[in-house]
């Protein structure tokens, strides 16, 4: 649990060389990769020879042309392996959320009375009153009289405090 925080320089020094690390493998692929371009292309196009009278190149372009039409076909059986993979990866995306089950959004607040719930349930069907206030029993509420002078007339307040600025002033 008591670990110990690295210097700000040590993690700066880790970070330039992990940097460095990775840049010379980049380069190194890069270098990999043009190589590799290079075998295979010597290998599966070799350079047609040129030389030769009208029979030999028209030969030539037979071959190319045939190449081509195998380099296309092998494109089109690519597109499609890829264009299925496509697709099934968005029939497991669906299972997926289907599987996890969809949230379900937060249910908004409706006022409605219960006699209007059930015509909307049962439609016509709906015959039954459901007034629950009919069988209440009426209640007689005691209310408290407040005294009359806290809620009194602001022109009496004025005129009591503007005698007593007199008494004040007259003294």
């Amino acid at each position: 649990m008591s670990e110990k925080k690295m210097s700000s320089s040590r993690r700066h020094h880790l970070k330039s060389l992990i940097l460095s690390i990775a840049f010379n493998w980049i380069q190194q692929e890069k270098k990999d990769l043009v190589v590799t371009k290079e075998n295979h292309m010597a290998e599966a196009c070799p350079r047609p020879s040129l030389s030769g009278d009208q029979a030999t190149l028209m030969e030539t372009c037979r071959k190319i042309n045939a190449l081509i039409d195998k380099v296309d076909e092998e494109r089109y059986d690519m597109l499609m392996k890829v264009g299925k993979a496509d697709k099934e990866i968005e029939d497991l995306k669906i299972k997926v959320i289907d599987l996890a089950g969809v949230k379900k959004p937060a249910l908004k607040k409706v006022r409605m009375s219960a006699d209007a719930m059930l015509k909307a349930l049962l439609g016509s069907k709906h015959t039954v009153n459901m007034e629950l206030r009919a069988g209440l029993k009426p209640v007689n509420k005691e209310v408290k009289e407040e005294p009359a002078e806290a809620v009194g007339d602001w022109r009496k307040n004025i005129e009591d405090k503007a005698d007593r600025k007199k008494m004040f002033e007259s003294s």
